[in-house]
């Protein structure tokens, strides 16, 4: 066997056993990468978590507290009666202001029986995620979608009347569909979505 031939086999096999090395090493960094990825579903779990506490921070140490000292009660129209938001409403609100910092990243309360129309669900996803919490309030309603370019993760969350406030509240209001609310119902979802990648073409 000739030089130029051992040349050709040796750089053949070193050509090979190179690009096993690559894919080997890369497959590895890979795998690193993605033990260190945290799934969709915790991300929004983490977020559902925080909202949680937030809104039940502000209910008893906010709004009930100012209630007890008669200093200033919370109402459905805060803005004109210098109140305070309702829960619900300081949830909306919050949403709608971290909606306006353009992150691609949203959360809100819906429901299939909303007081207000623009509470309903949004898509055909979300009406199913609210009819399935509603049945299964322990179980997130998960999935993905794509929309401008962008996918998205959605996870929708049971939305309970956690306090007799919020029972009686929507039990009494004039533009609600169901009037028949008790404690720890289902009354909606909150419906997160977080961006997980852009399409491209």
């Amino acid at each position: 066997m000739n030089r130029s031939v051992l040349w050709v086999i040796g750089g053949a096999v070193a050509g090979f056993i190179a690009t096993v090395t690559y894919w080997v090493i890369a497959l590895a960094v890979a795998e690193t990468h993605k033990a260190d990825m945290v799934a969709p579903e915790r991300v929004t779990g983490f977020i559902h978590a925080i909202i949680e506490a937030n809104r039940a921070n502000y209910t008893q140490n906010v709004v009930e507290k100012l209630h007890n000292l008669g200093v200033v009660e919370a109402v459905e129209h805060w803005k004109e009666e210098k109140g305070l938001p309702l829960p619900a409403q300081f949830l909306l609100e919050s949403g709608r202001l971290v909606a306006q910092k353009d992150l691609k990243f949203s959360f809100r309360l819906a429901s299939l029986t909303p007081i207000y129309v623009w509470n309903g669900p949004n898509s055909e996803f979300e009406r199913r995620g609210l009819d399935a919490v509603t049945k299964d309030p322990d179980k997130p309603f998960t999935g993905y979608f794509q929309q401008g370019g962008v996918r998205f993760f959605q996870g929708i969350y049971a939305d309970r009347a956690v306090a007799e406030s919020c029972v009686s509240c929507h039990n009494a209001h004039a533009n609600s569909p169901r009037r028949d609310y008790k404690l720890n119902d289902v009354m909606g979802g909150i419906i997160i979505t977080i961006p997980i990648s852009e399409t491209g073409s």
